[in-house]
C-alpha cells in the first residue's frame, strides 16, 4: 500500500512539473468555465478581480485582520489563528486584542491547471495560512505546546484546529481532471465535510462570526483536526445541476506503544501501527434558487487534543507523567515522554451525516444545515508516543474517555442581504447539543450538587450578526459582533482554586477588520 501511494503521488507530481515546465499544451477555452482573466496592470489589479496568472498557474492569497474586545478572554500568542470570538473554557478576563483572520484565513497559494490532452488536464493546489499580527505559519498545537508546565492562571490562548505548522497547512494535492470524467486529486485535501460547510455556513467559515468556521467540529466529522486529510484521494464529478463527491484517507502515521496489561512498561508493550483511515462521501444538487447537500463521513482514531496538556503543571517538572487510560495505569520511569513538542488527546472512532440547504437570490440569501455525530472509543487503540498532525506526538492518550456512546446535534440558520451589490449584512445561529454519555447517568442540572461532568448533557449556542462593504472586488472592511454562551457538560471548566482567576460560561466579542483577497 505503501509503495502504491507513493507511486500515486510520483504520477500526479510529475504531471504537475510537466505544467510548471510549460511541457503542457494550452488550455482550451471552450471547455472551460469562465474565470476572471489574467491582470495586465497595476490599476486593474488593484480595481478588479483579475488573476495573477501565467502560463495557467495562478498565485492568490489573503489578508485580514482586525481588532476586537472580548468579555471572557485570555493573553494572544503568535500561533493562534482563529482569534478568541468563541466562549473558552479557560476565559476569565475582558481585553481587547488584535483579531487574526476574521471572514477569511490569511494566507498564500499557488494553484495550476492546463491541458495535455484533449480535455484532459492536470491540476495542483499548494496553500498555507499565515497569522497576520505574527507572520508565523498558523499552528493550533503549538499554541498548546506553549502553555505545557504553566500554571493555569499564565495560560494564553489554547486551540486545537487542522493548521499545525506545516509548510502548507491547508491544502497540498496534485492530480488530473476532466469535464466529463470528473477530477481525482491525491495529497492533504479540505474534508467534504469543510467543503460543503463553507458553501453553507452564512458567515462562510467566518472565524469572528461562525460557531462552525470557529470550532471545525462540524467540518471535521466530530473533530476539528480532521477538517482535512492528509494522503488522501479525493474524487469529484459534476453531471449537469447534480455533483457526487468521493474521497478516502491512506493510514499513516505512528500509533505508539500500547498495552492493555495492568502493570506494563516500555518492555512489556506493543507498537501499534496507526489505523486512522477515513472515508466520506457528497451527493448534491442545484434547482432553481435552491440547493442542497448530504455528506456522510467516517474516521478511526480521530485526535481531539485537550488544551492545555495534563499533567505535571510546573516547570520544575520536565515530563509528562502520561497515563494509559484503557487501565489508568501511571506510566513512569522510561516510558515518560517530554513535554517538548508533546500534546495529549482525546482518540475517537467518528461517525457523521450532515445535510445542508441554500435558498439564494441576487440580493438575498437564506442558509439552513444539521449534523450528527456519533462517536465512540477507539477499536484499535492508540498508544502513547503516536504521532499527531504537523510531527507533534502524543504524550497522554485517552482512549477510553467516552462512558458510552457520545451523540452530537448541530444545527444552523442565518440569511445573507446584499444592498446595492457591494455591502453584505449577514445573520447567522448556531447550536450544538451533546447527550449525556455518563456512566451512572448520574447529571444534574444543580450545581450545588457537585456532580456535573463533561460527560453530561449540554448546549452550546452562538448568535452573530456583521455587515462587509466591498470598496473594490479586493478590498473590504466589516464591523459585527458574536455572543456564545454554553450549560451544562458542555460548561464545564477547570475548577476554580489557589490562583485560578474566574471562569465564565458567555464570551461577548465585537471586531471591526478589514481584508484584502488577490
Amino acid at each position: 500500500m505503501k509503495n502504491a501511494k507513493l507511486g500515486l503521488a510520483a504520477a500526479v507530481l510529475f504531471l504537475s512539473s510537466a505544467l510548471v515546465f510549460g511541457q503542457a499544451t494550452a488550455v482550451d477555452t471552450k471547455t472551460q468555465p469562465k474565470t476572471p482573466d489574467p491582470c495586465t496592470s497595476g490599476h486593474e489589479f488593484a480595481t478588479t478581480d483579475c488573476t495573477l496568472t501565467w502560463h495557467g498557474i495562478t498565485v492568490y492569497g489573503t489578508y485580514d485582520v482586525g481588532v476586537g474586545y472580548v468579555s471572557h478572554g485570555l493573553p494572544e500568542n503568535g500561533y493562534n489563528y482563529e482569534g478568541e470570538s468563541l466562549v473558552n473554557r479557560n476565559g476569565y478576563q475582558h481585553r481587547f486584542l488584535f483579531a487574526p483572520n476574521n471572514l477569511s484565513q490569511t494566507g498564500l497559494g499557488i494553484r495550476g491547471k492546463a491541458e495535455f490532452v484533449h480535455d484532459w488536464f492536470v491540476v495542483f493546489n499548494a496553500s498555507t495560512g499565515i497569522n497576520p499580527q505574527s507572520g508565523l505559519l498558523a499552528n493550533a498545537s503549538a499554541t498548546q505546546t506553549i502553555n505545557n508546565g504553566l500554571p493555569r492562571d499564565s495560560y494564553s490562548i489554547a486551540i486545537d484546529g487542522a493548521r499545525a505548522g506545516q509548510p502548507f497547512n491547508d491544502e497540498y494535492y496534485a492530480g488530473i481532471s476532466s469535464k466529463y470524467a470528473g477530477t481525482l486529486t491525491f495529497g492533504r485535501q479540505r474534508a467534504l465535510g469543510t467543503d460543503t460547510m463553507l458553501l453553507y455556513d452564512p458567515a462562510g467559515g467566518s472565524y469572528a462570526f461562525s460557531y462552525i468556521g470557529y470550532n471545525g467540529t462540524t467540518a471535521g466529522g466530530g473533530d476539528t483536526e480532521d477538517s482535512r486529510w492528509d494522503d488522501a484521494l479525493k474524487y469529484r464529478l459534476a453531471l449537469g445541476p447534480a455533483h457526487f463527491g468521493a474521497m478516502y484517507k491512506f493510514a499513516d502515521g505512528n500509533g505508539g506503544c500500547y498495552s492493555a496489561s495492568s502493570g506494563w512498561t516500555a518492555a512489556t508493550c506493543t507498537p501499534e501501527s496507526a489505523h486512522n483511515n477515513a472515508y466520506g462521501f457528497n451527493l448534491g444538487g442545484k434547482f432553481d434558487k435552491f440547493s442542497g447537500d448530504l455528506v456522510f463521513q467516517h474516521y478511526n482514531q480521530a485526535i481531539s487534543v485537550l488544551n492545555p496538556l495534563l499533567g505535571p503543571q510546573s516547570l520544575a517538572a520536565p515530563y509528562q507523567s502520561t497515563t494509559n487510560s484503557i487501565n489508568t495505569n501511571q506510566i513512569t520511569g522510561a516510558n515518560l515522554i517530554g513535554t517538548t513538542n508533546t500534546v495529549y488527546g482525546i482518540v475517537t472512532d467518528n461517525n457523521a451525516m450532515m445535510a445542508a440547504a441554500k435558498y439564494s437570490t441576487e440580493e438575498f440569501k437564506v442558509f439552513a444545515g444539521y449534523e450528527y455525530i456519533w462517536q465512540n472509543n477507539p477499536v484499535n487503540p492508540l498508544g502513547v508516543g503516536a504521532s499527531d498532525q504537523g510531527g507533534y506526538i502524543m504524550s497522554g492518550v485517552e482512549d477510553n474517555n467516552l462512558d458510552s456512546e457520545k451523540l452530537v446535534n448541530i444545527w444552523w440558520t442565518g440569511a445573507k442581504y446584499t444592498f446595492r451589490k457591494k455591502t453584505d449584512v449577514t445573520f447567522a445561529w448556531y447550536q450544538q447539543r451533546q447527550n449525556d454519555f455518563r456512566v451512572p447517568p448520574t447529571c444534574s442540572t444543580n450545581p450545588s450538587i457537585g456532580n456535573m461532568r463533561a460527560s453530561c448533557a449540554g448546549t452550546l449556542n452562538e448568535g452573530s450578526v456583521y455587515l462587509d462593504h466591498h470598496f473594490t472586488k479586493r478590498f473590504d472592511a466589516f464591523a459585527g459582533a458574536a455572543y456564545s454562551w454554553v450549560s451544562g457538560g458542555l460548561a464545564i471548566a477547570i475548577p476554580h482554586g489557589p490562583g485560578v482567576p474566574y471562569k465564565s460560561d458567555n464570551n461577548l466579542a465585537p471586531t471591526v477588520g478589514s481584508r484584502f483577497t488577490f
